[in-house]
């Protein structure tokens, strides 16, 4: 769900990597295991995967009050006082909400939600227009800590299924730096460890991996991960990648992502991809 030409659907598989990969990789985990942060039905009693609402168009706008309103958009956000929450009703985690209003094109993202007098109360929030590159003024975070949506950075289950996911997917680190790499507008850390990765960084799985035996729903998203890569987001655990809350989802078979270590990727030197500070759009390698 975003442009062509935007930076999360660029091929970034025959690019050069970052003289700085190995360190990346170290700082975030070698021997960490990749792990799918989605699939159907729940983990520990929560709900597992960030969840999509639709609303439909004329959806009344909802108020909204942010913890960080200098760094969150206005609005509206017409957000329905049901719409699902990242980890259900009583989670304690990141509490994401994403609404999606396929007439106009736009997704509402809010962080940290809580409904609040028929409204909601977020730490964060940012709109979208996903027919649109254009990025948050630098400096801004998001929904998501890196200044990034979310939502064009998700595997979802209906791609998986076709046997193909053609953009990026998100991911999280440990630890990161304080620094942002486009199409990243936010940093999310005070560390100044030049081995940290910053928010922005693209990693991919190594063209040379072996993916061949995976069931069909983990090679779709091994081989994005290959073809695209994945987007530092936010910290978090090491080499979680995000993705829809859809019952859908094969846990057994996305489970197997797991046969794939911190060891097996390597960041990837997108600068040359980049057209201004202003754009999400990118050159083609």
């Amino acid at each position: 769900m975003a442009p062509a030409d935007s930076i999360w659907r660029t091929r970034i598989d025959r690019l050069p990597a970052s003289p700085r990969s190995a360190a990346y990789v170290a700082a975030i985990g070698a021997g960490k295991q990749l792990k799918a942060d989605f699939g159907s039905g729940t983990w520990e009693g929560a709900p597992f995967g960030i969840p999509i609402t639709s609303v439909p168009a004329g959806t009344p706008a909802a108020k909204v009050s942010f913890d960080y309103a200098e760094d969150s958009d206005r609005g509206p956000y017409p957000i329905p006082a049901d719409a699902l929450i990242e980890g259900g009703p009583q989670a304690s985690g990141d509490r994401h909400v994403i609404a999606l209003d396929k007439s106009t094109c736009k997704v509402y993202e809010l962080y940290d939600a809580h409904p609040q007098g028929g409204g909601w109360h977020a730490g964060s929030g940012a709109v979208f227009d996903l027919r649109s590159n254009a990025l948050r003024p630098a400096g801004l975070t998001s929904a998501d800590a890196a200044g990034l949506p979310i939502l064009p950075g998700l595997a979802r289950y209906d791609e998986a299924a076709s046997g193909t996911i053609d953009h990026a997917l998100r991911i999280t680190v440990p630890r990161s730096r304080h620094a942002y790499l486009w199409p990243a507008r936010h940093q999310a850390s005070g560390a100044t460890d030049q081995d940290l990765p910053p928010m922005g960084l693209r990693l991919r799985l190594k063209a040379d991996v072996d993916i061949s035996r995976l069931p069909p729903q983990a090679k779709a998203i091994a081989q994005a991960l290959k073809t695209y890569g994945a987007v530092v987001a936010d910290n978090g655990s090491a080499w979680y990648v995000s993705g829809t809350q859809d019952d859908r989802w094969n846990n057994a078979a996305l489970r197997q992502l797991g046969t794939y270590k911190g060891s097996d990727f390597e960041a990837v030197d997108v600068s040359g991809l980049q057209i201004s500070a202003d754009s999400g759009a990118a050159r083609r390698p």
